[in-house]
C-alpha cells in the first residue's frame, strides 16, 4: 500500500479538480490508496469508479465548495479526501442502484444531531444533478403530527413532553408520500415542518410540490430502527435508571412496530455512527452555545442534558443502534464519525 500524507493526497486531488495531468505513478497511487482498511469503495472492486470520479470531480467542485462554505466547513478540515473517498463513490454507487431498479429508490440515513445528515444530503443531491438524476429529501421530522394533534397526544401520554419519540409522527402520511414517490404519482406534496412555531413546539407548514424524484433521501434520528427483545431492559444503560424510565423505554420500543411499514420502503440504509454516542451531548451543547453567541435563544447546560437524556431514555443508542450495526442484514453502510464530526471509517 502506498503511504501518503494528507497534504500529498490533497495535492493529487487538487490536480484533478484543476484538470492537470497526473503521471502514471500518481494515478496508480490514487487507484490503490485507501485511508483505512475498512473502506468499501475501492477501485480494484469497481474498475470504472476511478474513471467516473476523475470525470465528475472537476465539474461538481465549484458548486460543492459553495455548499461546504454555507455549511461552515473550513479549509483546515481537509474535506478533499472525504469528497474523493466517500461522497463521490457513494453518490455513484447509489446512482447505479437506481439504474438497476424500475422505480425511484429510497435511501435511509440514520444519524443523531451532528453526524452530518444535512451535509451528506446536500452533497449527494448536488452530485446526482450532474448525473442527470433528480432527488428529494424528506426528514422524519417532516412527518411530525400537527401541533394540535400533539397537544391531544400529550393528554393521552404525559411523557411525550417533546416531539421526537415514536408515536409523535404521522406514519400514514409518510407511507402515502413514499408510496406516491416510488410509484411516480406526481405531483407529490412533500410535508414540511417548522420547528420555530408555537414557541418552539413546531407545526406543519405548506408542503413542497415535487414533480420528479429518481432518488428519495429519508433521514432521521431513528430511521430504520426496529424493536428489540424486552429482556434488554432488565439492565439498561443510563440514563434509563428508574422504573418509570424503563417503562417509557419499553413503551417506545413497542411503538416502533408501527414504523416498520415505513422502513420497508427503504432500498438502502446507512448509519452515521458517532464513535461514542455521548458525542451527541457535546455537539448539542456546542450548537446551543453558537446560537446564544449569535443572539438567539438557546438552552442552558442543564436543559440540554435533560433534552438529550430524554431521547436516550426513549431509544437508547446502545440498545437500538448497536444491533443494527452488528447485523449486516439490516444495514448497507456504517459511517463512523469522530469527535470533530469527521468521517473516520466506512464499513459495509
Amino acid at each position: 500500500m502506498n503511504i501518503l500524507s494528507k497534504s500529498e493526497l490533497n495535492s493529487l486531488i487538487l490536480k484533478i479538480i484543476e484538470r492537470q495531468s497526473l503521471s502514471s505513478s500518481e494515478q496508480e497511487i490514487l487507484k490503490t490508496f485507501t485511508p483505512h482498511s475498512n473502506y468499501p469503495f475501492t477501485h480494484n472492486q469497481e474498475p470504472d469508479l476511478y474513471r467516473e470520479k476523475i470525470s465528475i470531480l472537476p465539474l461538481i467542485y465549484p458548486s460543492l465548495k459553495k455548499i461546504l462554505q454555507q455549511l461552515n466547513f473550513t479549509e483546515s478540515e481537509n474535506y478533499l479526501t472525504t469528497i474523493w473517498f466517500f461522497w463521490l463513490p457513494l453518490a455513484l454507487e447509489l446512482a447505479n442502484l437506481y439504474r438497476q431498479k424500475s422505480h425511484p429508490i429510497v435511501i435511509g440515513i440514520l444519524g443523531s444531531q451532528g453526524t452530518g445528515k444535512t451535509t451528506i444530503t446536500k452533497i449527494l443531491s448536488l452530485i446526482w444533478q450532474y448525473l442527470n438524476l433528480s432527488s428529494v429529501a424528506i426528514s422524519l421530522d417532516d412527518l411530525y403530527k400537527t401541533y394540535q394533534d400533539r397537544k391531544e397526544l400529550l393528554k393521552l401520554d404525559s411523557r411525550l413532553i417533546w416531539r421526537g419519540p415514536p408515536s409523535t409522527h404521522d406514519i400514514k402520511l409518510g407511507l402515502d408520500v413514499l408510496t406516491a414517490l416510488k410509484n411516480r404519482q406526481y405531483p407529490v406534496n412533500i410535508p414540511r415542518f417548522d420547528k420555530s412555531l408555537h414557541e418552539g413546539r413546531g407545526d406543519r407548514i405548506s408542503g413542497e410540490i415535487v414533480n420528479q424524484a429518481d432518488i428519495i433521501i429519508f433521514e432521521g434520528w431513528f430511521v430504520g430502527v426496529k424493536p428489540v427483545e424486552e429482556k434488554v431492559f432488565k439492565n439498561p444503560p443510563p440514563p434509563i435508571i428508574t422504573k418509570s424510565d424503563r417503562t417509557f423505554a419499553i413503551d417506545c420500543n413497542r411503538r416502533l412496530k408501527e414504523y416498520l411499514p415505513l422502513w420497508e420502503k427503504l432500498n438502502y440504509l446507512m448509519i452515521l455512527n458517532p464513535e461514542d454516542y455521548r458525542y451527541s451531548l457535546k455537539w448539542r451543547q456546542e450548537a446551543e452555545q453558537k446560537m446564544i453567541a449569535q443572539g438567539k435563544t438557546g438552552m442552558n447546560s442543564q436543559e440540554i442534558e435533560e433534552f438529550v437524556f430524554y431521547f436516550w431514555k426513549a431509544l437508547h443508542p446502545e440498545i437500538f443502534i448497536k444491533p443494527l450495526i452488528e447485523n449486516p442484514q439490516s444495514v448497507n453502510l456504517v459511517v463512523n464519525i469522530d469527535i470533530h464530526h469527521q468521517v473516520n471509517q466506512i464499513i459495509n
